[in-house]
């Protein structure tokens, strides 16, 4: 049964809780806040396929769009290997969310994330399909499971994760996600906690991102200037750390290769990150290793 619109809060995904109200969550050895970054690597088809839905201007000029398409192929080409170097250099395990594309035509991407130490979950089909209400049941749940079939496929693994492309969704999909053995998720970008969700087939957990430092949300939609992104990080930071003196929060981010992999962006990146992980009391994981700590507090609280 899908997510259904009522009075208070605008649907039963998830129960109200504001932050303030809820018991202290600690982070393990003591650490105030937990880091988290979100490495997206996503495939732009030559063409969208008949009857899919994009978002924004991904197909702004006549087909074939090379510059498009090219600029994008950047980040699997170039891109990942200088974000990753970054993560590897502040200690920082990356969560790649991977689409069924990206799994199938880049094997040598899928070893080298693999044998780099980085969880894989799953990312969809392609940015050039995403989710959304005008699907039907059958159809997103056949889309979901071709998306983790791809991934098992590939890492002979099921992923724990999910991000849709574009944080897309209909009401049904955190049901089905939690159906298809999706342990979290990672769209709804409305806390600085990790929180359960509720569906009627499953146990998940929301592992929520800072929207507004999704690299492609502010520099490729929004138009930040690098330097002002970098201090935006910087100054998400200091604020979360502080706010972290009670209770652990959780400082989320989501980066996108093909963006942040280029050569006069990513040193903002490095630096950017130099000063989170930095601070004391910082403990920088997986986005399953973050999910399992606190289902396991959770549960140690009742």
């Amino acid at each position: 049964m899908p997510g259904q619109r009522g009075f208070g809060m605008d649907h039963d995904h998830y129960d109200w809780s504001p932050l303030v109200e809820r018991k202290p969550l600690r982070w393990p050895k003591g650490a105030r806040m937990a880091v988290c970054v979100v490495v997206s690597l996503e495939r732009m088809e030559w063409a969208p396929q008949r009857g899919s839905f994009q978002t924004g201007t991904l197909y702004n000029r006549p087909l074939p769009d090379y510059r498009g398409y090219s600029h994008r192929e950047y980040g699997h080409r170039v891109g990942i290997f200088r974000v990753l170097d970054v993560l590897q250099k502040h200690g920082v395990t990356p969560t790649v969310a991977m689409d069924a594309l990206t799994a199938r035509h880049y094997p040598y991407l899928v070893e080298h994330c693999l044998g780099r130490g980085c969880e894989i979950i799953g990312h969809g089909i392609a940015i050039s399909r995403v989710i959304n209400s005008r699907m039907a049941e059958a159809e997103e749940r056949d889309y979901i499971h071709a998306s983790i079939d791809a991934l098992k496929e590939a890492t002979e693994a099921t992923p724990k994760g999910w991000l849709s492309p574009d944080y897309g969704e209909s009401d049904r999909t955190p049901a089905i996600l939690a159906e298809a053995g999706i342990e979290y998720l990672c769209d709804w970008a409305n806390d600085e906690q990790p929180y359960p969700m509720t569906t009627p087939k499953g146990s998940l957990v929301s592992l929520p991102l800072l929207l507004d430092l999704n690299d492609s949300f502010a520099l490729a939609e929004r138009g930040f200037p690098v330097h002002e992104y970098a201090g935006m990080i910087k100054d998400a930071c200091d604020t979360i750390h502080a706010d972290a003196a009670e209770t652990g929060r959780l400082f989320a981010l989501n980066v996108h290769p093909w963006i942040m992999g280029q050569p006069f962006r990513i040193g903002y990146l490095d630096r950017a990150l130099g000063h989170v992980m930095g601070k004391p009391g910082v403990w920088a994981a997986s986005g399953s290793e973050i999910v399992q700590w606190y289902r396991e507090s959770i549960d140690n609280s009742r």
